[in-house]
């Protein structure tokens, strides 16, 4: 590579997780601390990362087609850097194939990406995929602004080692970032704009650590510490696993007001057989019991979950004990998937692999259910009041957009349908809105 003129502007697109967005936008404060600023919409930028992520099929190849595209027709490419978990896992083929590649970053050393860039500006190109265990937090920038709902990072990796999954191998071990920590950087986000704040972890309910007085907490004491902060409104955590749900975390929902009615469980398969070979530890029985203790800590708990169709060896009638799970709990929102093979995972090289139209029409029938019972919920909450977050403004002169506490999207007109800005309302307000009508992804609400 020959040396270019440092970058003026950058752009970070992430895929993927929420925890990919928490590190994007921890990379553009990054990069903004440079005095590098964000690329207008619609203009090329100097410096592009792409955050990357691989839990789907054919994760690499979609990173060299983004790759191509920034290529197309330029005389003065970007610079380009690879982020993410498709860096940490194939950074030596991401330098080896795509030339034009100058950074490959994996997702514990994004916090090296300034020296890095100082590299390429130098015509040096380089790959960094170590995996600190929490260096990457303590060398991050202090946070400045927010949107009115957040995202922190409160723990990385998985020990689980779930026989279809590679986050065991593109994020590490599981690590729990401290409670001080944490404690600051939401004061922090607070301070910045934040009202609403997504606890986020691999397995986040999986976090431990040591309160200010040095007794061992999990994510319920973390919680109840960040309920003190006055003008934080809500708190809200993702992705939990089964296997680390405790009695404080369950009896958090029905003593914190400021703990979102929400809970996202991932059950992957409502057979157990298909369960033991994915080596999830729970069974069916054991999952429906765990959201029984859910409700009758929190009554009106919205529930939502994951699922993965056609992993190897799955029979129609397993599948279908997958479908009466779905029935038997009633999700309000739920993110369903076809198995993807990954390489290095066992799974990937199990016997009975499933061919891709039994799969497709397996998960179009799953979606069917799922998205009836969105609905009903949906439905369900007509004639509600509750409290709407103002997240943005809508498409319609006067409309705002916002979350109810149970997540679901919820659109709304300022006073008197004002076809102005609506002077009366802003982003980041909290507005008491009765729930009129609903639709699949979305209800209407009234101010009152």
């Amino acid at each position: 590579m020959r040396k270019t003129a440092p970058p003026r502007t950058y752009r970070v697109k992430s895929f993927g997780c929420q925890m990919n967005v928490y590190d994007g936008e921890r990379m553009a404060e990054m990069l903004d601390e440079q005095g590098i600023t964000p690329a207008a919409e619609g203009e090329d930028a100097d410096l592009v990362v792409l955050n990357t992520c691989h839990i789907r099929e054919k994760a690499a190849e979609k990173v060299y087609s983004d790759i191509g595209r920034l290529l197309k027709g330029k005389e003065t490419p970007p610079l380009i850097a690879v982020a993410g978990c498709v860096a940490q896992a194939e950074g030596e083929e991401i330098m080896a194939r795509a030339p034009a590649v100058s950074m490959v970053v994996g997702p514990q050393a994004y916090h090296r990406l300034p020296a890095m860039l100082e590299r390429a500006v130098d015509g040096k190109r380089s790959t960094d995929t170590d995996m600190p265990p929490i260096a990457k937090f303590d060398a991050l920038p202090r946070r400045r602004k927010s949107a009115p709902a957040a995202f922190l990072t409160v723990q990385e990796g998985c020990d689980k080692f779930c026989t279809y999954c590679v986050v065991p191998y593109t994020r590490g071990a599981e690590i729990s970032r401290p409670f001080a920590d944490l404690v600051t950087e939401a004061d922090r986000l607070v301070a910045a704009g934040a009202r609403e704040i997504t606890l986020l972890g691999q397995n986040v309910n999986a976090w431990r650590g040591e309160d200010g007085k040095g007794r061992p907490v999990g994510l319920a004491g973390l919680i109840r510490e960040l309920a003190q902060l006055p003008d934080l409104v809500r708190i809200r955590y993702t992705t939990s696993h089964p296997a680390d749900m405790d009695d404080a975390l369950i009896a958090a929902h029905g003593e914190i007001d400021k703990l979102m009615p929400y809970l996202h469980l991932p059950v992957q398969s409502g057979s157990d057989r298909v369960l033991k070979a994915m080596n999830r530890s729970h069974t069916a029985d054991s999952y429906l019991k765990l959201l029984d203790r859910f409700r009758q800590a929190r009554p009106d708990i919205a529930l939502s979950g994951d699922f993965i169709v056609g992993f190897p060896g799955e029979t129609e009638a397993e599948f279908a004990e997958t479908l009466a799970l779905v029935d038997a709990v009633g999700y309000a929102l739920a993110f369903s998937f076809k198995y993807s093979p990954r390489p290095g995972t066992p799974a990937a090289t199990m016997d009975g692999q499933i061919a891709g139209e039994v799969m497709d029409e397996r998960l179009q029938r799953l979606q069917a259910s799922l998205n009836r019972d969105q609905l009903a919920f949906n439905e369900a909450s007509v004639g509600r009041t509750c409290d709407v977050l103002v997240e943005r403004k809508g498409k319609f002169p006067g409309q705002w957009l916002g979350k109810s506490p149970w997540l679901q999207s919820v659109h709304f007109y300022g006073p008197e349908n004002a076809a102005a800005d609506s002077a009366d309302i802003a982003i980041g307000d909290i507005v008491r809105t009765r729930l009129v009508d609903a639709m699949g992804n979305s209800l209407a609400g009234e101010i009152i």
